[in-house]
This record gives C-alpha cells, structure tokens and sequence, in this order.
C-alpha cells in the first residue's frame, strides 16, 4: 500500500469514527424516551450491529452455562428481538392459523409480559427457510412499529408498550416471491417502510402519531428484501437502498431521490454500513456481489467484487470491513480499497448478521452455533464456539451486557422456539 492509500484510508477511518458519534447522539436527541442500552430496532442503535457500551459481555455460554433465563416462543419467526427499558420484543407467526402477533417479556425474567395478535390470518411465505415472521419492530420509546406481509398486502402497525394497537396503514399490495423481511426505520416523526415486489414496490414515510403516509415512490417490479436504512454520509442524512439492480439514495424527509446508480444486484437482503463517504453493497442474485458506492452524488464506484455475501450484513470499524459469507467464511477487508486482508473458514451456513462488541466479532451460523472472534485487519483468533439451539436465523441483540437469542429446537417433528438471555 502506497503513503498516498495509506494516508486515505487513515482518513476515512477517523471520519467513520466521526459519524459514528453523530450519529449516536442524534438518535438520543430525537427519541428523549430511549434510554443508553437499548436496542431499539434492527441492527442497533446506530443501524450498523456495532455494540458501543462498554459493559462485558460473555463470550463463552451453552445450555447450562451463562443463561440467565429461557422462554417459550409460540409460533415461528426470524425476527430479531428488540431492547428498550424492561422490554424484550419480538414478532411471530402461528403457521397453522396463519396469525402474526407481537410478544413482549421481561427483561430480568424471561416471563410473557402481553401477546397482541396484529393479523389474525393471512400470512404470506413461500420459502420454507422463511416465515411469516421475519421482520424486526421498532421503538421510539413511546410506540412499537412492525411490518407484516398479509393477505396479499404489507401493512405497518403501531402499537403502544402495553401491546394496544394505535393505527395500521396499508402500505401497498404484495406478490410473495421468497417472503417479506424488512423492517420498519425510525426517522424523526416518520416510520420508514419499503416493500419490494415483482408487482411493483413501494418505499413510503408514515407518521409515527396516526400511519399517515407523508410520501411514497415506487420501487422497479423486483423481489427484493433489504429495509430501509438512514445514514449520515457526506455530510446529510441519506436513506439508502439497494438492489432491483440500483443503488438509491433518497432524502428521508421527503422521498426525493439524491442519487442513484445502476449497481448492486436484483435481490439483496443486507443492510449497508458507511465509512461516512461509501455505502458497501451486497447481494446474492442472480449474482454475488459486494462494492464500495461513493455517496457524494458522484456515482462512482470506488471497488467491487464477487464475494457471495447475500444474507449476513457487514460490520465496519476503524476503515476496515468485517463480514461472514453465507457459506461461513468469516473476512476482512480494507474500506477504502476493497483489499483482502485475511479469511477464515467458521462452518455452517448463516443467515444471521454478525455483532461487533469492541474488537470482539459474534456471528452465529444457522445451526445455532455462535463463534467469538477477536478480529483486527492483520489477524482473526478464535475465542470460543458456542452451542444454542438445532437452528438459528435472527441476528442476535446486545443490551446492557446481555445477549438475547431467538433459536429454535427440533424433536422428532416438533419444532420450538426459545428466547434466551445470555449474561455473566
């Protein structure tokens, strides 16, 4: 590497770092109710599955060992839980009456606080790896939000944190491809909800207060699964999306298009990361792709290549990318060129995104085995590789300390689903 790269890549670190912070302290500013430690909604609190608090957090556990409680999961789904307060929140779906419910239980227990059906009937999958529970919820710390994709439609139901439904807004009709997975994005006073289809999408801003839609644009006639992410990069708030073959950068208060590229590929599920001046793009069909997006309105590429990271998001930390391939190859690569920096084969296939814990790395494979790497860009070290479950999908959550993980048991024909809490 060049003085010149070097020096670059030195840069955009120190501005990652920088819009990290930011990024942090306007998500307090704008949600007053949320509290330091929460969990508030899909990949954390600052959108990107990076843990900022400082608390110690267990890398080794197993049925017995560092569980601080289990609980009962009706139904099915591959949602993560979310954190706020004394709250864990997770979605589900009853496969049987084709019910989608939203459950909270307590934090310090594990016991079922409410269960409030949100769709009596009418959930929509196809593929027998996904469910009609896959989305994450949110919170603003006075309202829960979810999307479910029901009777051939998507809608957004608001919720208070006694499970009491405030409003739901249709949001568009739906033609099921695989199945439905984005999650709702808090923005301001807006829940940001996308829903891309082979019928024609649609990516819309609700009021928070009653579901009212504030815009909407359509969305290329694509299957396509990613949610909706907000950003601060070159300098303003950029509501990114990617795949159905473009990179989209929209202004979130408004819908109006910023910039957008032909790029990325037809489906995609991750959620980008920034280093405050690229968005780095994956997908996984018809072709594996990965590339660094310069989101300035140039529409440059800076790199690309053919890494097969479809399901599992990337993490950034100090200009380099840590990432999981769905065949379970754990890598690094260097931002700001694209450069390989090591790889690591884990095992498994994973579909859960991985969580960065200081310089401490927790991806978790389908099969419920989590595997703790202390990572930098010169090196990986395996710390442990722990057992959960006969099946794992949802990204696990990190809050204060803890860790809650969605994993599923399979006896004879039976399959069941727990919540557990991991903590020292």
């Amino acid at each position: 590497m060049n003085s010149k790269t070097k020096c670059w890549a030195r840069w955009l670190a120190v501005v990652g770092l920088c819009c990290s912070s930011s990024i942090a302290s306007a998500q307090m500013a704008e949600f007053p109710k949320l509290s330091q430690g929460d969990w508030p909604w899909w990949r954390g609190p600052q959108r990107d599955g990076v843990v900022r608090m400082t608390e110690t957090v267990a890398q080794k556990w197993s049925a017995t060992e560092n569980v601080l409680w289990t609980a009962d999961v009706p139904g099915r789904g591959n949602g993560s839980p979310i954190v706020v307060g004394k709250l864990v929140v997770l979605a589900t779906c009853d496969e049987t009456s084709g019910s989608q419910s939203l459950l909270a239980y307590d934090r310090s227990s594990g016991k079922l606080l409410w269960n409030k059906v949100v769709h009596a009937d009418g959930a929509m999958r196809k593929n027998a790896r996904s469910t009609g529970a896959s989305s994450t919820p949110a919170c603003d710390g006075q309202q829960l939000y979810i999307n479910f994709a029901n009777h051939d439609a998507v809608y957004t139901t608001a919720l208070t944190l006694d499970g009491q439904q405030v409003w739901q807004t249709k949001v568009t009709n739906y033609q099921i491809h695989q199945g439905y997975g984005s999650s709702p994005g808090l923005y301001g006073d807006l829940v940001l909800v996308s829903a891309d289809t082979k019928g024609g999408g649609t990516i819309a801003a609700l009021k928070r207060t009653d579901g009212q839609v504030v815009w909407k644009r359509d969305r290329p006639s694509a299957p396509n699964y990613p949610s909706p992410i907000v950003l601060k990069i070159a300098g303003r708030d950029q509501l990114i999306m990617t795949g159905c073959d473009l990179v989209t950068s929209l202004d979130p208060t408004t819908g109006n298009t910023n910039w957008e590229i032909e790029g990325a590929t037809t489906e995609c599920v991750t959620s980008t990361v920034t280093d405050g001046m690229h968005i780095y793009t994956s997908g996984g069909y018809p072709k594996n792709h990965m590339s660094a997006v310069r989101a300035d309105g140039s529409k440059k590429i800076a790199w690309e290549n053919k890494e097969r990271l479809y399901v599992p998001s990337l993490v950034i930390k100090e200009g380099y990318l840590y990432g999981v391939l769905d065949a379970g190859i754990a890598m690094c690569w260097e931002a700001a060129t694209g450069k390989e920096m090591w790889k690591e084969r884990l095992g498994g296939n994973f579909s859960a995104s991985p969580v960065l814990v200081g310089d401490v790395l927790y991806a978790t494979n389908e099969s419920g085995e989590t595997f703790v790497l202390r990572v930098n860009p010169r090196e990986c070290e395996r710390l442990s590789k722990n057992k959960l479950g006969d099946e794992a999908f949802a990204t696990p959550t990190f809050s204060r300390g803890q860790i809650f993980m969605r994993v599923a048991y399979q006896k004879d024909s039976v399959r069941s689903e727990q919540l557990v809490c991991i903590g020292k």
